[in-house]
């Protein structure tokens, strides 16, 4: 080990296992270590039996839930835009070769109390009963807009400049109600709070144009992926990928401190007695707890179910997104569910998360909203967790400290914090042009 690498990555969460993927491509001499002896970090995922003993010490799992090896619960569950960013970025590494995605079966929006399939075209906002008839023709035209509209043609602008008209000025454009204004927003754009009302519209119409095409690109229920056998298989995905190009994983390394020089730059990392040299680092919070700051802390429920969550259609995998409007609280609240149609548990049994940004020490009283949603459930387990973000000055000490995972069910917060840290890391942007037919995701058999 006391060899010298370009850079150590500590920890095999997933944001940890994509940085390492990318710079394995880019032909840096990549050092991969983890003091647990499985993969995954806090993203790991658990068999039954390891789902017990981590919440419920000694007690074992009840027979009827049937065999612990058929499930693979992810603790950070979050399903994939078919077009988006990470799919580009497991393209562009061609890990894709090494993963089986499937659609995921609905996409779902707490309107007033009930759940709605989140209308995403022209054409299903006319259908969709989340809206009055006037409402539904507003609302229309605002989506053929969106659809129509292209950075490079002026005639799609309509005579907006979407950088710098807010998405507010744009939406009172076209005159929706603020409950239309809410679905589109956060279970559309996928917004996580209201502030991007303020910002240029730009990347709000963005949001909504890939969220769209997503959906048009398996003409399925919604526009989310999600591999077989669930986000486990990523960081071995990625483990077997760093091989290929040299580069080194290693499990179960107690301990992995980060050694410093007098100036505060990392000069390696020291494991049962041996130090590997570099001169750059990446990991997760929990490496270096002393450079981070807690920011937040998010409450989450994980359920195991006998029957889908009522009024998604029987959809044996969905998200169902409560925006904070909705719940009078100040941040969104997020439902997940699959099944053994994605092969994450046994024939019959759903897995359902409920998670938010906890704003109270009472995660039950938090989440019932959530949970009220799911029906009868055969166990539940609640839990929380600190989220954390780095505050060092990584061009002083070079550490590379991603954040903590946020409660949301979807990839695109997690993906922009790791084409972040890359571009810090290399100075460069991942090119994420590629041909997006080479990962293909199975529909029902």
């Amino acid at each position: 080990m006391d060899e010298e690498y370009d850079v150590i990555v500590l920890g095999t969460g997933l944001k940890e296992c994509i940085l390492s993927g990318l710079l394995s491509v880019d032909r840096l001499k990549v050092l991969h270590m983890d003091r647990n002896d499985y993969y995954g970090g806090e993203s790991t995922s658990l068999y039954l039996t390891q789902l017990w003993k981590r919440f419920r010490g000694d007690d074992k799992p009840p027979e009827h839930l049937g065999s612990s090896r058929d499930y693979n619960v992810d603790m950070i569950p979050k399903f994939m835009m078919a077009n988006g960013r990470l799919v580009r970025v497991l393209i562009h590494t061609n890990v894709t070769k090494y993963l089986n995605f499937k659609a995921v079966d609905g996409s779902f929006v707490y309107n007033k109390g009930k759940v709605y399939k989140v209308p995403a075209t022209d054409v299903e906002a006319l259908k969709s009963p989340l809206m009055g008839l006037f409402e539904k023709r507003r609302a229309r035209k605002f989506f053929i807009y969106v659809q129509d509209y292209d950075e490079n043609d002026p005639k799609s602008h309509e005579g907006l400049d979407l950088n710098q008209v807010t998405a507010r000025q744009l939406i009172k454009k076209y005159g929706l109600e603020d409950d239309t204004v809410d679905f589109i927003g956060h279970a559309l754009a996928l917004h996580i709070d209201d502030n991007y009302l303020d910002q240029p519209a730009k990347d709000f119409v963005e949001r909504m144009k890939l969220y769209a095409e997503s959906l048009a690109r398996f003409q399925g229920g919604s526009p989310y992926i999600y591999p077989l056998y669930g986000l486990g298989e990523l960081p071995q995905a990625f483990a077997r990928l760093s091989a290929v190009y040299g580069g080194t994983y290693m499990l179960n390394k107690p301990e992995c401190k980060v050694e410093f020089d007098d100036s505060g730059k990392v000069i390696g990392v020291t494991s049962e007695g041996e130090t590997a040299k570099c001169k750059k680092v990446v990991c997760d919070p929990s490496y270096l707890p002393d450079k981070v700051k807690k920011v937040g802390k998010v409450a989450r429920a994980i359920c195991i179910m006998s029957h889908p969550i009522p009024n998604t259609n029987d959809s044996h995998s969905a998200q169902v997104i409560l925006p904070q409007k909705q719940l009078g609280r100040k941040s969104d609240m997020y439902l997940f569910c699959c099944s053994y149609a994605h092969n994450v548990a046994p024939k019959g049994k759903f897995i359902a998360f409920v998670t938010t940004e906890a704003e109270t020490d009472q995660p039950e009283v938090e989440l019932k909203p959530g949970i009220d949603l799911l029906g009868p459930v055969d166990e539940i387990f609640y839990d929380t967790y600190d989220r954390y973000e780095p505050e060092n000055d990584h061009e002083a000490d070079g550490c590379f400290i991603s954040t903590s995972y946020d409660p949301t069910t979807h990839f695109e917060t997690t993906v922009k914090d790791v084409l972040a840290l890359y571009s810090k890391i290399t100075g460069k942007v991942v090119d994420l042009s590629v041909d997006l037919s080479a990962a293909s995701a199975a529909t029902e058999e």
